[in-house]
């Protein structure tokens, strides 16, 4: 075996032992999602460092609009993404999951973020995985879980079958980030794993402004 065969079975063997294997859910959604996750830049239980981003794309093009929805928030009202994409001059979509040590993580920062949009017309969802289909259980650990963070920014779920939740199944990484601006269309490239480092958060900022142009 030559010496590049050799490094490009060791580097594919360490993707797949970065993928994390913790985080099965009953939830058929969250569990497809969950399976499928690759640690990059820190993402789904990963403990890397912020350097050598990838912002690869996830389930479905930047050009698209982001898949409808109708379902409620954590606490039973009513939500869908009409109204809510409608009523924001840019919607900040944050997927995550409850177990998800760097999505949990970044919470406190997405707070911050959705204090300064909120002065602009805009917005942060949250979207957890685990909570598609409204388990009740699961919905409590996530409500539990953002108040310790002080999230104060709606979380939502909505039906694993429908489009959006089958977008959701389809990420391959925890936490992924989508901004998406008044007509319901995503702005650019997804950003994959935790927004808190400079270079993460700076990308997330010129979307932002992309959407509010």
């Amino acid at each position: 075996m030559t010496k590049i065969e050799t490094f490009a079975l060791t580097f594919a063997l360490s993707l797949s032992l970065a993928a994390c294997g913790g985080a099965a859910n009953t939830n058929s959604a969250a569990a497809t999602a969950a399976a499928g996750a690759e640690s990059v830049d820190g993402s789904m239980g990963a403990e890397s460092s912020d350097t050598g981003n990838e912002t690869a794309g996830t389930a479905g093009d930047s050009a698209d609009a982001f898949p409808s929805f109708e379902g409620q928030d954590l606490d039973g009202n009513p939500v869908d993404s009409a109204t809510l994409f409608s009523n924001n001059a840019v919607t900040v979509v944050n997927f995550w999951f409850t177990t998800c040590k760097p999505c949990v993580g970044e919470l406190p920062d997405l707070e911050a973020l959705h204090q300064e949009l909120a002065k602009k017309g805009g917005t942060v969802i949250g979207i957890n995985a685990f909570t598609l289909d409204g388990s009740t259980k699961d919905t409590n650990e996530a409500k539990s879980v953002l108040e310790q963070q002080g999230v104060t920014y709606p979380n939502i779920w909505f039906a694993s079958n429908s489009d959006a939740g089958l977008f959701t199944a389809g990420l391959y990484a925890f936490p992924t980030t989508y901004v998406v601006d008044r007509n319901g269309r995503i702005v650019g490239d997804p950003i994959v794993g935790g927004i808190s480092s400079d270079a993460q958060m700076k990308k997330l900022n010129a979307l932002i402004d992309q959407a509010l142009s």
